[in-house]
């Protein structure tokens, strides 16, 4: 009789979710965005946190109903869709790519006193080059930075920092870091999908994904596991990535920074009584020994794909990448700012000089 009450328990629930979803799917075409199907996945997604959690026989029964609930809307409009509704997933792409193109205008249309200042804004955090003079690519070029024009996983993790302390004052109880993984991961999503959804940029967010996961589950993941899983995830989603240079080239760096990077650091013995952030040396060591580990896993490829080698790389990333960093914080906060009409000049200005002092800083290690 038990077993009949579980097949039961799941049985019904299923078919009416199957049932909802026939009918939700009739206005498909009539909604901007399927959000019917967006909470059908990220119910199951939800519950199934739950019920990994829940030691209680009755929540985790009524967890399994909405998650079989939730699974049989997703199935039906998902059959729906293979018959010729048009994807949600493709009208939240639409959305983020017409998005994107807003945000391009508008970086145009700020004031910056230097004329290379918004087309290298734009490039940085859309990952257009269009109107980037041919000048300063080759200045990248030679200074071995061309990786910082490509938006990779640096970029979306300068942009997770960034909504990391936005979210912040959300406080760090329970249901906070809830609603803050939320906000993160479909602000993250977005950003991805708006410049493109390249091969290393989805690879940064599937990373931050399976991170605040483990950080909702109160579980700790090794590196190597975050890694791993997210080849997977990947290969799984779209297999034909694999031979992309940009997915190579990521996952390679990955690799060196997970599997050399921790051991290389060590190396470097701690000062007694300071702690290693306010330690210049360290903080130096630790930046060049992260770019050799990357160099270490990606420069054979780089060398049978492009027969070069950036001979200043160590130099470049010890002084380029801190400035970038600091560029895209001034620059996503000059927008932002812009867009609500309330930016003032001196950010401006000094957003200009950042990005300035970037390309000279390139130009001086090129020159060398």
């Amino acid at each position: 009789m038990k077993d009949s009450e579980d097949i039961a328990g799941i049985g019904i629930p299923f078919a009416a979710g199957v049932a909802a979803g026939a009918i939700l799917t009739a206005y498909l075409r009539h909604i901007p965005l399927s959000i019917p199907l967006f909470l059908s996945v990220l119910i199951p997604i939800m519950t199934a946190l739950t019920l990994i959690r829940s030691d209680d026989t009755h929540p985790r029964m009524a967890s399994l109903a909405i998650l079989f609930l939730a699974t049989g809307v997703f199935c039906s409009i998902n059959a729906a869709i293979s018959e010729g509704i048009p994807s949600p997933m493709e009208r939240l792409s639409a959305l983020a790519m017409r998005s994107g193109e807003r945000m391009k205008d508008l970086i145009a249309s700020i004031p910056y006193p230097s004329p290379t200042t918004g087309p290298l804004v734009k490039t940085l955090l859309t990952g257009d080059r269009g109107d980037l003079e041919k000048g300063v690519i080759e200045t990248f070029r030679a200074s071995g930075a061309s990786h910082i024009l490509a938006l990779s996983g640096l970029h979306l993790g300068i942009i997770y920092l960034i909504l990391s302390k936005i979210t912040s004052p959300l406080g760090n109880s329970p249901s906070s870091r809830r609603v803050r993984a939320i906000i993160t991961l479909a602000s993250a999503g977005f950003y991805t999908l708006m410049t493109g959804a390249s091969p290393s940029i989805v690879r940064a967010f599937l990373f931050i994904t399976i991170g605040e996961t483990s950080k909702l589950l109160s579980r700790k993941i090794s590196p190597s596991r975050i890694l791993l899983s997210a080849l997977t995830i990947q290969l799984v989603l779209k297999p034909e990535v694999i031979s992309s240079t940009g997915f190579q080239l990521s996952y390679l760096a990955m690799a060196g920074i997970v599997f050399i990077y921790p051991g290389l650091e060590k190396l470097y013995p701690r000062a007694e009584g300071l702690p290693g952030q306010l330690d210049p040396m360290r903080k130096i060591w630790s930046g060049a020994v992260l770019s050799i580990s990357c160099q270490i896993f990606t420069a054979p490829l780089v060398w049978s794909r492009f027969h070069s080698f950036p001979k200043y790389f160590l130099i470049t990333n010890l002084t380029a990448l801190p400035l970038t960093s600091a560029v895209m914080v001034l620059s996503v906060a000059t927008i932002a700012l812009s867009g609500l009409g309330i930016c003032p000049d001196f950010l401006v200005t000094l957003n200009d000089q950042s990005v300035q002092a970037l390309i000279e800083c390139l130009r001086i290690i090129s020159s060398l």
